[in-house]
This record gives C-alpha cells, sequence and structure tokens, in this order.
C-alpha cells in the first residue's frame, strides 16, 4: 500500500498548500461563531424577531456536527483532497446564496448546506496536513494548523463586528467568496492528494445512517432544551430526542463491531492514548471554546462594549494562537506533548480561578484580563497538541477518520459547554432574583410583571429590561439595576466554576491516558 503520510514536494510548495488548508479551516470554524454579533441587524431587516433567527445558528451547528464522521469517511475512501476541494467549493457557493438570502428559510437551508462543506474542511485537515508533512515538519505544521482553528473560534466577535459595523450582515458571508476561490486555486495547485484507500469497499450505510441520526438528535435535543430551559429534561419534546440518540448511537457501535468494512473502526476506542486525545478535545471545547459566548456576552450586555470593541479585546484569547501555534509544535516535537498539554490546562484552570475571584458588580475588563490571558495561552498550547498527537501512531487509512473523531468531540463539547453552562447560569440568575426581587420596593404588581420578563429574558438579556428608558426613570431602577447584576454575577460564578472543574478533568485526562513520551509517527 503506498504510504500516504511522506509525499515528495518541494518545501515552498509545503507551506503554500499548509496555507491553502489553512484558509478553508478558518472560514469553516470561524461561521460557527461569526454570526452572533450579527443578529441584531438581521432581527431589523428580517422584521423578524431572535427566536426564529437562532435557528441561523442551530443549522449550521446541528449539520455541521452530524456531517464530520461521514465526509472524514469519504475522505479516506475516495482521496481526502477531492473531498477537500469539494467542501470548499460547496462553502463558497453557499455562502454567496447566504449573502443574497431575502428570507430566513433561503439563509437557514443555506446554511445548512454551508455547515457541509465546513464540515469536509475541517474533518479532513488534519489528515492532509499529515500527509503532506513529515517528520519535525509535520509537528510545526500541525502546530500552525491548530494554531488557526484556536484563533478562529475566539476571532468571530471581532471579524464579525468590523463587517456588520461596516459592510452590514450580508458581508459576513460574501467574505468568504474571494478567500474562499483564492484557497481553490491554491488547494488544486499545492495540495498533494492522498490514495484512494476505500474505493473498491462498500460504503457502511447503515453506519453512516445511525452516526448521523444518532448526533442529530442528541444534538437538537440539547438545542430544545437551550432555548427551552424550563422545560423538564423528561418532556418528551427534549428527553425524547436525547434518549433517541443514545439508542441510535447504540445501535451505530452495534453495526461498526459486525460489518466488514465499517464506517469507523472501534478499535480506537480500545487505545489509551487516543481516548485522552479526544477527551482533551472534548474538554477543551466545553470549557474554553463554550466560555467565549458566555464572555462575548458579558462583555456586551453588561460590560457595555460593542462588537467590535469585544472582539478586540478577545483577541488577548486568539492572539495567543498566533503565536504559540508554530512554537508549541515544534517544542513537541522535542519534548513531552503529555505533559506539555497537561500542565497547560492546569493554567487555563487557573485562569478561570482568576476570573472568578475577579467577578463583582464593578468588574471591568482589566481585572478579568490576567485569567483572560491565562486561558488564552492554554488555548495557544493545548489546540495545536491536540492535532499532532491524535495523529501519532494512526495508519494512513485512518486518518481522515481520526481527525473527524477529534473534531466531532471538540464539537461535542462546545454544544454540551454552551448548553450545561447555560443552564447553571440561569438557575443561579433566577435564583438570585427570586430571593432579591421583593427587597426593590416596588408595588407587588409591578414586582410579579418585572420579574416575570427578567426570568424569561434569562441572564444573557436581564440587563436590557433593568436599563429600560421606562425603568430608569422609576425611583426603584437602581435597586432593580444592583439586584438584576448581583443575579448575573452569581450566574457568571457558576459558569466559572463549571469550566473549571471541566478543565482540570481534561488535565488529569491527559495526565492519566496520554503516553508518556511522545512517539514518533511510525510512518513518518
Amino acid at each position: 500500500m503506498p504510504n500516504a503520510t511522506m509525499i515528495t514536494t518541494p518545501k515552498r510548495h509545503q507551506w503554500l498548500a499548509l496555507t491553502a488548508m489553512s484558509m478553508g479551516v478558518f472560514m469553516g470554524l470561524l461561521d460557527v461563531t461569526v454570526v452572533n454579533v450579527a443578529l441584531p441587524t438581521m432581527v431589523n431587516d428580517f422584521n423578524t424577531n431572535f427566536t426564529n433567527l437562532q435557528w441561523v445558528l442551530n443549522a449550521y451547528t446541528l449539520v455541521y456536527a452530524v456531517s464530520l464522521l461521514i465526509m472524514s469517511k469519504l475522505g479516506d475512501m475516495y482521496g481526502r483532497k477531492k473531498v477537500f476541494l469539494g467542501s470548499l467549493i460547496l462553502f463558497v457557493l453557499a455562502s454567496a446564496v447566504n449573502g443574497m438570502a431575502s428570507s430566513l428559510i433561503v439563509l437557514d437551508i443555506g446554511r445548512g448546506i454551508q455547515a457541509i462543506g465546513g464540515a469536509g474542511m475541517n474533518s479532513l485537515s488534519m489528515a492532509l496536513v499529515a500527509s503532506n508533512f513529515s517528520g519535525n515538519k509535520r509537528g510545526v505544521a500541525l502546530g500552525i494548523l491548530g494554531s488557526v482553528i484556536g484563533m478562529s473560534t475566539a476571532s468571530g466577535p471581532l471579524i464579525g463586528g468590523f463587517l456588520v459595523e461596516n459592510f452590514g450582515w450580508p458581508s459576513i458571508f460574501y467574505i468568504n467568496v474571494p478567500v474562499g476561490i483564492v484557497a481553490v486555486i491554491m488547494t488544486l495547485t499545492f495540495v498533494n492528494e492522498t490514495p484512494s484507500y476505500g474505493q473498491h469497499e462498500r460504503i457502511d450505510f447503515a453506519g453512516m445512517l445511525f452516526s448521523g441520526l444518532g448526533l442529530f438528535s442528541l444534538i437538537y435535543g440539547l438545542i430544545i432544551k437551550e432555548g427551552h430551559p424550563h422545560w423538564s429534561w423528561m418532556d418528551i419534546r427534549i428527553g425524547g430526542w436525547i434518549i433517541a440518540g443514545f439508542i441510535l448511537i447504540a445501535l451505530f457501535i452495534w453495526t461498526e463491531s459486525r460489518v466488514q468494512q465499517p464506517m469507523m473502526s472501534l478499535n480506537f476506542f480500545k487505545q489509551r492514548h487516543f481516548v485522552g486525545t479526544i477527551f482533551v478535545a472534548f474538554a477543551l471545547g466545553a470549557s474554553l471554546y463554550s466560555f467565549n459566548t458566555f464572555l462575548t456576552a458579558l462583555m456586551q450586555n453588561y460590560i457595555g462594549y460593542s462588537a467590535l470593541q469585544t472582539g478586540v479585546r478577545q483577541l488577548t484569547i486568539s492572539g495567543w494562537s498566533l503565536v504559540l501555534g508554530p512554537i508549541s509544535g515544534y517544542l513537541g516535537t522535542r519534548f513531552s506533548k503529555k505533559r506539555m498539554i497537561s500542565a497547560s490546562l492546569l493554567v487555563g484552570a487557573c485562569g478561570f480561578l482568576v476570573m472568578l475571584n475577579a467577578m463583582g458588580p464593578r468588574v471591568s475588563f482589566m481585572d478579568l484580563m490576567p485569567g483572560i490571558l491565562m486561558i488564552g495561552f492554554t488555548n495557544g498550547i493545548v489546540s495545536p497538541l491536540i492535532n499532532t498527537v491524535g495523529m501519532e501512531g494512526v495508519a494512513p487509512q485512518q486518518m481522515g477518520m481520526a481527525s473527524g473523531l477529534l473534531n466531532i468531540f471538540r464539537q461535542l463539547g462546545i454544544v454540551i459547554g454552551v448548553v450545561g453552562f447555560g443552564l447553571m447560569q440561569a438557575t443561579q440568575y433566577e435564583n438570585y432574583l427570586n430571593t432579591h426581587i421583593h427587597t426593590v420596593g416596588m408595588p407587588s404588581q409591578m414586582t410579579t410583571g418585572i420579574h416575570a420578563a427578567l426570568i424569561k429574558a434569562g441572564p444573557f438579556s436581564g440587563h436590557t429590561i433593568a436599563w429600560s428608558k421606562r425603568l430608569t426613570e422609576t425611583p426603584f431602577a437602581q435597586k432593580l439595576q444592583s439586584v438584576v447584576v448581583h443575579a448575573y454575577d452569581n450566574g457568571m460564578a457558576a459558569v466559572l466554576i463549571a469550566a473549571l472543574v471541566v478543565i482540570l478533568i481534561g488535565s488529569l485526562a491527559a495526565a492519566v491516558l496520554m503516553r508518556k513520551e511522545s512517539h514518533a509517527d511510525v510512518h513518518a
């Protein structure tokens, strides 16, 4: 069998190939978060509300997660460059359609199609980089790709805020067209194809069906719960989807253990090192990446920054990736990746602890900055190393699936973190309001109405109600605003504690499950 992990390529072409793949990955991941800052503008242009617009976000998240494993397998079977290139073209075309969308239904469908392209690019990028580089250069290249992944996730508010404020919401989609065309040309010219390892295999349609439906059901149930925090987990509209998801995933595992040519080899989960790697990917997504959602809301809704000002300040997170990505990739070739990952996650845990101690009614960005810098450092070190570690020792024909698994666990971590932390935040926020709203001294009927409105708005939007023009003109405004801010602080403290616990568990998993020393890839 040809060796796909060491393809002879001129040195300059290798780095241009990496640039092309990085451009695709950056666009695909950026579009997970960049839409957030455009929602207020879209509300006016589409004459709708935030509830209806939520599916502009959810459609991408849902289809992206469902498509990752399927696109990974297709890349392994028929050639990763072909599938990556097709995904890139699909992503660009869908972006153009989204920019021209005149109705929400068109935009929602376009976002779903765009997500298929994003999933194909991101699920195969690591495997393509591993195939186009060898030796120490592979570690550096995967480190650079990891820095792009870390930077793209945190750059949504900055790039989205700049584009929306200056060019309107369609620009967040149109920008993908020229960038995508350049990436397509560079991919065609400089990226080497891998062998079509499974071109004579049967497609595991049952595995693809069960994996896709299972992930869809799980994530859809979580999305519904996020939008309706007061519905019980046992409500058929939530619990039914989640239970169905677990059943379908169980059927997927059962199918994969019995077919001769499975979509995914279950041997991945028999390797402690790989299990530790995907556990760290999950913990990174559930703690650091999901926390960006709550940090953005804190800065915009409570501290009072604009979307662009928030994005600039969040460079203290994403900027580390740009600096540390290549460095961590190089250091990973000389020192124990396991120790580097575990120690860096502990730095992130300290960062969450620092922010927890800083939280209060008068918290400012400067109070939070030491903690933000620490979690940014963690992101800059761990995200690149996860890519390198995940590819170590993986057979050439399975690199696409290994890359897909890392991406799916990172994405699951983000979804579960946003939903789980959001529910914790809402619970603490409501508990504080329930016990302190009566201390404001408003008339009982007014108290009941405002209390109900604050609960319905939730912690993200309670500030808007408390500082509305009508309420600020009442004699109760200052006391009410104080109660709302303290309620929000309690909710944010719960989020920070949860993120701290998750990242500590990730550090422990790295220390216990990963190999003691890094071993060179047997195919390098």
